[in-house]
Parts: C-alpha cells; sequence; structure tokens
C-alpha cells in the first residue's frame, strides 16, 4: 500500500470540504452535530485551514486514492485550552480515514508521520462518546511513544469534554513512515 499525506492546497479545498461532510456524518452520533437546512454539516474552521498561520490541512491517499484527512494545528495559541506545560504544543484537530481503510493499519501510519514530521509535544483529543477512536488513539500512541511514555487526562471544560492524551514526539527516529509531499 502507498500512502501519501499532503498538504491540501488552497485550490482544492472543495476536496476536503467534501472529506469533512463524511467525517462529520461519520461522527454526529457521538458529538450531535446536525444537518443545516441546506443539507450541509458545518465546520466553524474550515476556511482557517489556509488563513491561520499555525494550521495545517493534509489530504491522505491510498494507492493514488483519496482516503482521508488530517487537520494539524503546530504551535497552538496560547488561548487554547491545552493540557500540555510545554511552550509549543502540536493538536490533531481533526483526523479522518474513510471506512474502506479503517482497520489496515491506514490510520496508525498516518498519524506516526505526523507525529515525526512535526516534533515537539502533542495532545490528541476524542469525543467521549467515541469508543472506537478513544482505543485508536490509545494504540496508536502507545505504540508510538511506547507505554507509559504518554498521560492521559479527562478535560471537562466549556470547550472540551473527554479524553485527552499527551506526549512527546522526538520527530524522525530513523523509522521508515509515510512519505510526505507538500
Amino acid at each position: 500500500m502507498d500512502i501519501q499525506v499532503t498538504l491540501v492546497p488552497y485550490e482544492d479545498k472543495t476536496i476536503l470540504a467534501n472529506l469533512i461532510q463524511l467525517y462529520r456524518y461519520d461522527s454526529s452520533e457521538f458529538d450531535g452535530h446536525v444537518l443545516t437546512a441546506h443539507g450541509n454539516y458545518l465546520y466553524k474552521y474550515f476556511d482557517h485551514q489556509w488563513t491561520d498561520e499555525y494550521r495545517r490541512p493534509f489530504i491522505v491517499r491510498v494507492d493514488g486514492e483519496i482516503a482521508g484527512f488530517v487537520l494539524v494545528s503546530l504551535d497552538v495559541p496560547r488561548q487554547y485550552v491545552k493540557l500540555s506545560k510545554a511552550e509549543q504544543t502540536h493538536v490533531i484537530s481533526e483526523f479522518f480515514i474513510m471506512r474502506k481503510y479503517r482497520r489496515k493499519g491506514v490510520g496508525r501510519q498516518v498519524a506516526a508521520s505526523i507525529f515525526l514530521r512535526f516534533p515537539g509535544m502533542w495532545e490528541v483529543r476524542q469525543t467521549v462518546g467515541n469508543k472506537d477512536a478513544y482505543a485508536f488513539w490509545k494504540r496508536v500512541i502507545g505504540r508510538f511513544a511506547g507505554e507509559g511514555a504518554y498521560r492521559e487526562e479527562l478535560l471537562a471544560n466549556d470547550r472540551w469534554q473527554g479524553p485527552v492524551f499527551v506526549f512527546q514526539s522526538k520527530g524522525d527516529r530513523g523509522e521508515k513512515h509515510v512519505e510526505h509531499q507538500s
């Protein structure tokens, strides 16, 4: 399987917009998102992916076929509520792998490649009711960081309700990982 993780250029933003519809539909049973009167799911920070300096929208392709996306926030601003005490913290804002590619190692490889590409402190959050996402991230982060090399906390405030994993990425440790194209 050839897995590519590449930045989404502004010209291709409709691809990401379409994938976000699938993602919101898929997660609506956990997070309560509802369709607008026009039959769309809203994503408040969609255009911010290209206007905020710290955001990076990535598309995932498997053997050339669109397979998902990852929205990353690098060095999140201070007003962002974070558990990490590090000066700079990266966050997986959204992560979506299409059902066709789940349970085949694609998500794990994509996550590891993102963590390796951007060394530093990371936080990954899950909606409290999404048990599959929780199990996925616990497994992936445990394998990536090493058991006991991450911490998990339950965050409950007006901005977030759910588990958060906090861990450090040292960057590329000479491991084989997904090729990136920027």
